[in-house]
């Protein structure tokens, strides 16, 4: 076989033999390959593909058709050392090594810079989303009348005691602790919306407002949320509690 192909059969076959999950066969300008996409140099890329030399690993898009990845067949190593010095392949090998080898530090630098900033977004996340927790809603208000000059008036809409609702939230988690079906403490969220059938609904902070006094007052325990907190289902709920966020309630 030795002749005008040769050299570049050679050449292809040692860096195959450095690329065992496949190069492509023909080089184009996004992608380096065994053979360069030549006049020349295609015949013998099929001459080395019909000898054996090559084995096709898998079939891929490349621009507007299909490359072949190859690597070194058992025929085509036993060529090479026969034809190449084996110094020569060994010195290939330990280049492409290295080559991966830096490839893989700058990956691994690379995760750790990403792993890095989502410690601190999680970090910023944790600092953050007290606050979010602990805001209010506004005060809602509704049209009460005409003034005289036939403008608009608006007011507070009415609301609730707070001592009164406080009562009411100790009537909703002593159905809840005796229901027969619930086994847990009541989650915040839930408390609020069985509040859905007082009129006028009381806002968030009132809600908030006697849970507190009703803590202070001892009449009901308070349970921390135990996870991350930026994964709380509905945070506007949670209450904090001297350092900890409050997410679910039990009677005395």
């Amino acid at each position: 076989m030795a002749d005008k192909f040769t050299p570049l059969i050679l050449d292809a076959l040692a860096r195959a033999a450095a690329c065992p999950e496949g190069c492509a066969l023909l080089s184009t300008k996004a992608e380096p390959g065994l053979f360069p996409a030549t006049a020349a140099a295609k015949p013998a890329a099929k001459r080395a593909l019909d000898d054996g030399l090559l084995t096709v690993l898998r079939r891929g898009p490349q621009g507007k058709g299909t490359a072949e990845y190859c690597t070194t067949s058992p025929k085509g190593l036993a060529y090479l050392l026969a034809e190449a010095s084996p110094k020569q392949v060994l010195e290939d090998f330990v280049r492409v090594l290295e080559e991966r080898r830096g490839e893989v530090q700058s990956l691994v630098k690379s995760i750790d810079r990403m792993a890095a900033s989502m410690a601190g977004m999680n970090e910023r996340i944790q600092s953050v989303l007290p606050q979010v927790v602990v805001s209010r809603q506004s005060v809602p208000v509704e049209v009460n009348a005409w003034d005289r000059g036939g403008n608009v008036a608006l007011q507070a809409a009415p609301s609730w005691d707070v001592g009164e609702l406080a009562e009411r939230l100790l009537m909703r988690l002593s159905d809840w602790a005796s229901s027969r079906s619930v086994t847990r403490d009541c989650p915040l969220p839930d408390l609020f919306r069985s509040l859905d059938t007082l009129e006028p609904s009381p806002s968030i902070g009132l809600f908030h407002d006697c849970l507190r006094q009703l803590h202070d007052e001892r009449r009901i325990y308070l349970h921390p949320y135990t996870g991350p907190l930026y994964t709380l289902p509905e945070p506007a709920f949670a209450l904090m509690i001297g350092h900890e966020v409050s997410y679910y309630a039990s009677t005395r």
